[in-house]
């Protein structure tokens, strides 16, 4: 990840840690994500509850990039919508 945006300049990390609340929004994401995923797999095959929860996380090995990055982008948008700031 960039330390500073290219485009406006503004610094992505404002502080040690700062991310740590993005954990709480890709759990967010994750979560539902999986159960549908999961719901997917055991609505197309029937299989047992074992083989559909590893096929549903299967499935959600390769959503993970995407996951980590807009929970980043989401926790940003809160944290400015709470407190506005600017580039510094």
């Amino acid at each position: 990840m960039y330390e500073y945006c290219p485009v406006c300049g503004l610094r992505f990390e404002r502080e040690p840690g700062y991310f740590l609340g993005a954990l709480y929004v890709a759990y967010a994401i994750a979560v539902p994500l999986l159960v549908l995923l999961t719901l997917l797999v055991w609505l197309l095959t029937r299989w047992n509850l074992v083989p559909v929860l590893l096929g549903g996380g299967a499935l959600l090995v390769p959503c993970t990039p995407l996951v980590f990055r807009y929970s980043r982008v989401i926790w940003m948008h809160m944290d400015y919508r709470l407190e506005p700031w600017g580039s510094e």
